[in-house]
């Protein structure tokens, strides 16, 4: 079934059921499921707390990272998804659909940007299990993974196939970058999996908001005008982020 009649469907059957209480069919529950998993995946690739775990594993042994990431992921994204379950009673579910889409758009450009560590492996000083998961509990809040988290508990309303599903998306993508950057001693086509990832994100977003938004908005100039928006926005990261590899870069060859 193409996402805009997912989501017309949604809005017409659930409208005036508390969506703690909604019950949906296998197939539904599998496909929020994978969705947030494939997601999530995708958005910590090259993302902060994938590099957190790969600082750490290359200090502690790599099964205690991965319980440390699996704990903090747990109630990290317990958090969220009961908060993007919540949004759906208070704001009307159509409102919440645009601005679902809207935030994937948003994190497509996210990952474009891409993120960089900043210390947080270093900020605290327990045994190792519980030093990795303190710190990654602390480094995802307000990330790209718990928004989306939210967002992706929003737009499918069930809270256990999202947690379930964001939670194993982070396992394989920090257990995918500890393998190769740490066991295998490689480097993950970064690039690569960051282009493929905004470009997803982007267009999930984009059908998203075709099906949520009223059809009288859609117009010919709407669509010229909302690509034009993302192609400059995307235009502009990039030219920041080349501005900012030239700058490290002279840095680098500096005086010494």
């Amino acid at each position: 079934m193409p996402i805009s009649e997912t989501f017309s469907v949604t809005v017409k059957v659930h409208a005036k059921v508390p969506r703690f209480f909604i019950l949906h069919d296998k197939e539904y529950i599998m496909t929020a499921y994978i969705a947030s998993l494939v997601f999530v995946v995708l958005a910590e690739m090259g993302d902060k707390t994938q590099l957190l775990a790969m600082a750490f594993a290359s200090r502690y042994r790599w099964q205690t990272v991965m319980w440390g990431v699996f704990s903090a992921t747990l109630a990290n994204h317990l958090f969220a998804v009961v908060l993007g379950s919540y949004l759906t009673s208070i704001v009307p579910l159509h409102y919440i659909q645009i601005m679902a889409s809207a935030s994937f758009i948003l994190f497509g450009l996210w990952t474009i940007r891409g993120d960089k560590l900043d210390n947080e492996d270093k900020r605290f000083n327990f045994s190792p299990f519980w030093t990795v998961a303190v710190a990654f509990f602390f480094a995802e809040m307000g990330d790209k993974t718990q928004l989306a988290t939210i967002a992706l508990a929003a737009k499918y309303s069930n809270i256990i196939p999202v947690w379930l599903g964001t939670t194993s998306g982070m396992l394989i993508a920090d257990a995918i970058g500890i393998i190769f950057g740490i066991v295998l001693g490689k480097k993950i086509p970064e690039r690569a999996v960051k282009w493929f990832a905004a470009v997803i994100f982007i267009l999930f977003g984009i059908a998203g908001l075709y099906g949520s938004l009223p059809k009288h908005f859609i117009t010919l100039p709407v669509i010229i005008g909302g690509i034009a928006i993302i192609l400059l926005s995307i235009y502009g990261i990039v030219r920041m982020n080349k501005q900012a590899d030239d700058l490290v870069e002279k840095n680098d060859d500096g005086p010494k």
